[in-house]
This record gives C-alpha cells, sequence and structure tokens, in this order.
C-alpha cells in the first residue's frame, strides 16, 4: 500500500469523465471539493476506519459517509442484516415487519416519539414534517436558523432579509419567491431574537425547526437557554417544535441530542445513521400530530420505496449493535483523546482556533472565537482550512472537504488510528501556521 500523495491519476480520470456525464462530476455538492479546491477522491471501498481510492491509497475516515457510519463500514452485523433482506427481494411496495421493527426500536430510544413514518432521505424527512406541523396548526409560517440546513427543500433554501424579523428571500435560482415567503430566518443561539420574533409573528407561525447540534457550519451545539427558549416560546405560542437530529440522532447519544439537553420536541426527523448506510429518513413526534397523516389523517405524504428492506434491515442491525454494545463511552473517550490532540497541535502551532465538539461530532475551527452562529462561523479564515484539508489528505487522513461540515469518530476508529491522524495533524499545523 503505498502512500497516498496529492498524485491521483485514476481519481483525476474518473473525475473527468464524470464531468462529462454529471453535472459537476458529482452527485452532491458536498462531494465536490468547491470549498477547498483540487480534484475530489474516488474510493473503491471501505473497511472499518479506512477508505481505499482507486488509485491504491488508503485513508483514516473521519467522514463516514457524511455521519451514517458510526459503527465504521462493512460492519459485520449490519453487512448479515442486509445479505440476509437481499436473499428475499430487494422492493415490494407494500408493508413489511421489519418496518414495523425499526420504527419500534426509534420509538424506544427516543421518548418524545410516539409514532413514526420512514421515508428515503432527511430532506423527506424535514420536508414531511414542515408540511405536517403546518397541516396540524394551520398556520403558515415556519422558522429556521442562518447556518442550520435542513436538506433541500424549497421553503428551506433561503437567506435572512435585512433584519432578524424579516420574512425570507430565496437563497438559490429556482426557488420562487413565493416558496419562502413563509419562512422565517433567525439567528441560532439567540433566544432574545426568537422571542421578539414571536411577538411579532406569533400568531402565524406553525413551527420552529432547528438542529440542536447543528453539523453544517461546523459542529454547534445549541447552548442551554436556546434550547430552553425554544421550548417555552413555542409552547406559549401554539406552535411546534421540531428538532432536525438526522445527523445527531444517534450520533451524540442513543436517545440524540433532544436526550442531552432535556428538551422534549413535538416532532423529530432522523436520517443517516438510522439506515446503517442505506438511504433512509424518519419523521416522528405526538402520536396526535402523527395521526394527522394520510390515510389516518389529511396531510399528505407517500414514497414507493419508503421502509425499503435493505435500507430498514441495514438501520435495525445499526441500532441493535449501539443498543445492546453500548458504545458511547468508548466514541466520548476516543473523541475527547482526538478533539484534546488537534487543540494541542494547532495551540503549539499558534494558529488562531477554536474546537467544538459534541460526542463523536466535532470541528477544529481556524477562528480565535468559539462559534456559535453562522455570523461567527462566516468569519472563519478558510484558506487556511483548505492547506488544512490538503494536508492531511495526503497524509492519509480523509477529513471533511468544507470548514463548515463537522468529522465523526466511529466505533471502528483505533488509537493507532489517532496517533497516526495527530501525528499528520502536528506535520501540517506546523507548515500552514
Amino acid at each position: 500500500m503505498t502512500r497516498p500523495t496529492n498524485q491521483r491519476p485514476k481519481s483525476q480520470a474518473a473525475f473527468d469523465l464524470a464531468l462529462t456525464k454529471i453535472p459537476g462530476g458529482v452527485n452532491s455538492p458536498a462531494r465536490a471539493f468547491g470549498a477547498v479546491g483540487g480534484t475530489p477522491v474516488f474510493f473503491e471501498r471501505g473497511e472499518g476506519a479506512w477508505l481505499f481510492d482507486i488509485d491504491g491509497n488508503r485513508y483514516v475516515d473521519y467522514v463516514g459517509s457524511w455521519g451514517p457510519m458510526i459503527l465504521g463500514h462493512r460492519h459485520p452485523a449490519v453487512i448479515a442484516a442486509i445479505e440476509n433482506a437481499l436473499s428475499r427481494g430487494t422492493s415490494f411496495g407494500a408493508p413489511t415487519e421489519a418496518e414495523t421493527e425499526l420504527a419500534n426500536l426509534i420509538i424506544e430510544a427516543v421518548p418524545s416519539i410516539e409514532k413514526v413514518r420512514l421515508v428515503n432521505s432527511g430532506t423527506e424527512a424535514t420536508m414531511s414534517a414542515i408540511r405536517l406541523a403546518r397541516g396540524f396548526t394551520g398556520k403558515p409560517v415556519v422558522v429556521k436558523f442562518a447556518g442550520n440546513y435542513h436538506g433541500h427543500v424549497d421553503s428551506l433554501l433561503v437567506a435572512a432579509g435585512s433584519s432578524a424579523a424579516t420574512l425570507a428571500v430565496p437563497d438559490s435560482p429556482g426557488v420562487t419567491p413565493g416558496t419562502s415567503q413563509d419562512t422565517l430566518v433567525l439567528r441560532y443561539n439567540d433566544p432574545a431574537g426568537l422571542e421578539q420574533a414571536f411577538d411579532r409573528h406569533g400568531p402565524r407561525i406553525a413551527a420552529v425547526i432547528c438542529e440542536p447540534v447543528v453539523g453544517n457550519m461546523g459542529c454547534v451545539p445549541a447552548t442551554e437557554a436556546f434550547a430552553r427558549a425554544l421550548r417555552e416560546l413555542t409552547e406559549r405560542h401554539g406552535a411546534l417544535l421540531i428538532f432536525d437530529e438526522v445527523m445527531s440522532g444517534f450520533r451524540v447519544a442513543y436517545g440524540g441530542a433532544q436526550s442531552l439537553l432535556g428538551v422534549t420536541p413535538d416532532l423529530t426527523t432522523l436520517g443517516k445513521i438510522i439506515g446503517g448506510g442505506l438511504p433512509v429518513g424518519a419523521y416522528g413526534g405526538r402520536a396526535d400530530v402523527m395521526d394527522q397523516m394520510l390515510p389516518a389523517g389529511k396531510v399528505f405524504q407517500a414514497g414507493t420505496l419508503s421502509g425499503n428492506p435493505l435500507a430498514t434491515a441495514a438501520g435495525a442491525a445499526t441500532l441493535k449493535v449501539l443498543r445492546d454494545t453500548d458504545p458511547y463511552p468508548q466514541l466520548e473517550t476516543l473523541s475527547a483523546r482526538l478533539a484534546e490532540g488537534l487543540d494541542e497541535a494547532a495551540t503549539a502551532a499558534g494558529i488562531p482556533h477554536t474546537l467544538a465538539r459534541c460526542g463523536s461530532m466535532m470541528t477544529l475551527f481556524f477562528h480565535d472565537r468559539p462559534v456559535s452562529d453562522w455570523d461567527v462561523a462566516a468569519q472563519c479564515d478558510t484558506q487556511k482550512f483548505a492547506a488544512w484539508f490538503h494536508g492531511l489528505l495526503d497524509r492519509g487522513i480523509y477529513m471533511p472537504c468544507s470548514q463548515y461540515e463537522a468529522l465523526f469518530v466511529s466505533t471502528a476508529h483505533t488509537n493507532a488510528d489517532l496517533d497516526a491522524t495527530l501525528t499528520a495533524a502536528r506535520e501540517v499545523l506546523g507548515q500552514i501556521a
């Protein structure tokens, strides 16, 4: 096995071909290296904590398919479950007992979820939860927070208006003003701003949706005061509180970030880990709210492949391993060691930085102030981050290719993997200081 270098001719050739067939050469912008420059690495397989590219290089993987691979790649229990399901068929378009099994595992783990519906992605989950909230409350406005990502839902691809209490404007071509006119964008971790918004728009607000631990402006946890304000203000004004735990669900704790915050949302959206690496999403919550969905109620949502047998098998196997082995203390130990090592390396190199972590999610921010919202995150030194990313990549460490994505530790990572990572980190930080 050769040590990775910045010469990856097969990846370059694969990307050149992909550019002629696929817009931008990738099927999701997060894979494009747009924030760091260079050519995306094309992988052919994963094993445990490692990825192997088509040029024969091995990398310690801290992306984990952007979160789902909490058990590492090709965990035996997950592979066995998929193979067993595959032997019986790939899709039926009809109910299976496996769907109920996965639903029950989710309900047992997350006390706020009394009923749950499976979909195919986190985007579908958030889109459906918002429709449900509007249908249940009869109100039009949804509050979201700058820097929180809830999938490519038209009404949520919006930027803040001229003030915190101004309704949003589209943030992407193809999203019409009419689609976003009922979305209100506020600053994250700002209880006072949230209260002002409710004072102004309260009678029209159907729901507030937020990530209790943000993963798409880097790892940014909600403060206790902000979490408390979310719950108190939504209850006071008859709005629903939606926690988007597509990333944090089963990642920061078995019961999700809400179990750490001690806050009970009305609805929760999930994805990533609950599919064990296969496409899946879910939304669930209070039974009286969920029972408004067709066919029990009148709010429409459907999906041909929802509850796909392979995805439910992989998801159920993953959740059972997490439930039965309780790897969270191990993940906490490994993650704390990695975070402390990265912090010490950046300090020794004299690089302005701050490190944020919640469980096995973390981000090394190239900014000298703690990051609590998008306004601060946007001030990070992204050029230095790009040098950091490529320096690690060339040393066999695969990190998220954006300052604004969290990295993930899995149960497959070992102290030897961390040693290699920290050695590489010290070399790179010393060079880019």
